[in-house]
């Protein structure tokens, strides 16, 4: 994969990286066609990272099937899929970890210790294997998408870091690799996530600016479902993350929650009136 990267270096390529774990989706999909738009080459990479996975995590069970990740990516667009070893990425004696430290350290950092550290260096040894122009993440995965253009910035690597929207299923629930998790009357009740965040964008440009207030309507609606189970639920500063107690400028609403064993995430960005 190196060596096809510096041929495509010197050859002048504009080159698109989609990271992946496999278990691909229209939400991946649309990342591989608007990579395929905008580079002269397209690189998927399937690996699904052990350093990025709890001990109690769901790293053994998580969905795989290479030939039809393949076959997906080749139809939308790649040119090339990577799909390396963990021994080939984490070599024996590998020693090294990449922190992030202030945007880590909330929300998902805080319910998963050592998960951001386990993406920022995974992403950091890929950006160093595939040479990419661009690098295309989906807004699903809010916070890991603001650490890894953070992670860009501050190692001057010499990528561009793109957040696409979200894509979703016609009730609303962001496309995710885990929804197979769901039984069917699960898949049902996961709806509530994104009826909770547009009850609270409701709120916020109806001129409602106590996050306190919308919060706690939000957390009445996502307890309706009888599986749910709040992990966290959060109105924050786009760009820092920090709480922001009374909304101004740019937010983002952000939830996890547990539907049965399946543990989901989602947000939604508002800009405050």
């Amino acid at each position: 994969m190196a060596l096809v990267s510096q041929q495509l270096a010197r050859q002048g390529k504009r080159v698109g990286l989609v990271p992946t774990m496999g278990a691909l989706h229209e939400g991946h999909l649309s990342l591989i066609r608007r990579s395929a738009s905008q580079n002269d080459a397209v690189i998927v990479t399937v690996f699904v990272n052990p350093l990025q996975f709890g001990p109690r995590e769901d790293f053994a069970r998580y969905p795989r099937n290479l030939a039809r990740d393949v076959r997906l990516s080749r139809a939308a667009g790649a040119d090339i899929v990577f799909a390396p070893s963990s021994r080939a990425l984490y070599p024996s004696g590998f020693q090294t970890r990449i922190d992030v430290d202030r945007l880590s350290e909330r929300w998902e950092g805080r319910s998963r210790p050592g998960h951001f550290r386990g993406v920022a260096t995974v992403v950091t040894l890929l950006f160093q294997v595939t040479r990419p122009t661009n690098a295309y993440f989906g807004q699903k995965d809010y916070q890991q998408a603001l650490i890894i253009q953070r992670l860009a910035r501050d190692l001057q690597l010499s990528v561009k870091v793109h957040v696409l929207p979200t894509v979703r299923e016609p009730d609303g629930v962001a496309m995710s690799s885990r929804n197979a998790y769901l039984t069917s009357a699960q898949r049902e009740q996961a709806a509530v996530l994104p009826r909770a965040l547009r009850a609270a964008r409701a709120r916020i440009l109806a001129g409602e600016r106590r996050a306190r207030s919308i919060l706690s309507r939000v957390r009445r609606l996502i307890r309706q479902a009888t599986d749910a189970r709040i992990d966290y639920a959060a109105i924050v500063d786009a760009r820092t993350l920090e709480p922001q107690p009374r909304l101004h400028g740019r937010v983002a609403i952000l939830l996890a929650v547990w539907i049965g064993r399946t543990r989901l995430i989602d947000n939604l960005l508002v800009d405050v009136p």
